[in-house]
């Protein structure tokens, strides 16, 4: 398919024993920078809301190439599906195929939730790897959920006149509340150290070693997001994160994915500048 700002075709990725089914994005004149967006959750390469397709539109009119893809398991992809942290095959068979499709060696990794996650994990293996786009990465502890739903949920519950008109008609189940209040208290206090588990430290691994740039976008109506933020900025384990190397965008209503317009504008916005100003070299 042609638009006016790009060729857009079909692409079949081999990865392994399995056919992996994508769409390139070509501008006439790309950049030397590519991006590869790589799906999270139980999405596929069109994304909610047909993000993944936006952004890609949007990239080419900045003469940025893009993939998007579905992988093993996913969407149009043969194979039984897999868990984001099993799924650096994958991606490497897509930088691999869209390096040599472009003929270029600078890839940003752009991922949301889960996907941000995998990108994390990947990067430091493959050097053409020169900067990740992460969104609301997804950073699950039983301890930060915790804290996060005391700080984000049930204090803004309490400060709610809705609620308190809600338990002088008896409309609210007290006993359930404060079962599920002190459940939640129990999991902010927990060790950290119980909570580490294989792919958060991957993830925390993969970060640290990454020589690249890094540009996070954090929604400001998501629990996920309040979740990350928890546990890494300002956290000196996470130093990659709360260093030069690394530019924070936070955007106040947003939702987990970016579902109006304007989000998604915004979105589009901070990845094509984020490409622009560092213009990765190749290697």
């Amino acid at each position: 398919m042609m638009t006016p700002d790009s060729i857009e075709s079909a692409v079949v990725i081999n990865s392994g024993e399995v056919q992996l089914m994508g769409i390139l994005h070509k501008p006439s004149t790309p950049l030397k920078t590519a991006v590869l967006i790589v799906v999270g959750g139980p999405q596929y390469r069109v994304g909610s809301h047909r993000q993944f397709v936006q952004l890609s539109r949007a990239l080419a009119k900045a003469n940025i190439a893009s993939l998007r893809f579905d992988y093993t398991g996913m969407g149009d992809s043969e194979g039984d599906k897999k868990s984001f942290d099993e799924i650096n095959e994958d991606i490497k068979a897509a930088c691999d195929h869209m390096c040599a499709q472009l003929g270029i060696e600078s890839i940003v990794i752009w991922g949301l939730c889960d996907a941000a996650s995998a990108a994390m994990i990947y990067a430091p293996q493959d050097s053409r790897i020169k900067g990740l786009f992460l969104l609301n990465p997804w950073l699950r502890s039983d301890a930060a959920m915790g804290k996060t739903m005391l700080k984000y949920y049930y204090v803004q519950r309490l400060l709610s006149k809705e609620f308190w008109l809600k338990l002088i008609r008896g409309k609210v189940n007290v006993a359930s509340s404060l079962g599920d209040a002190k459940g939640f208290v129990s999991d902010s206090v927990s060790s950290q150290d119980n909570q580490q588990q294989s792919y958060q430290a991957q993830m925390q691994k993969g970060l640290q070693t990454f020589t690249g740039k890094v540009c996070l976008v954090l929604s400001g109506v998501d629990l996920t997001a309040k979740e990350f933020e928890q546990q890494t900025l300002n956290n000196k384990a996470w130093k990659k994160l709360n260093g030069s190397d690394t530019t924070v965008h936070r955007i106040s209503k947003a939702d987990h994915t970016f579902s109006s317009k304007e989000f998604k504008q915004q979105v589009e916005n901070y990845t094509v500048e984020f490409v622009e100003k560092n213009e990765f070299s190749c290697v």
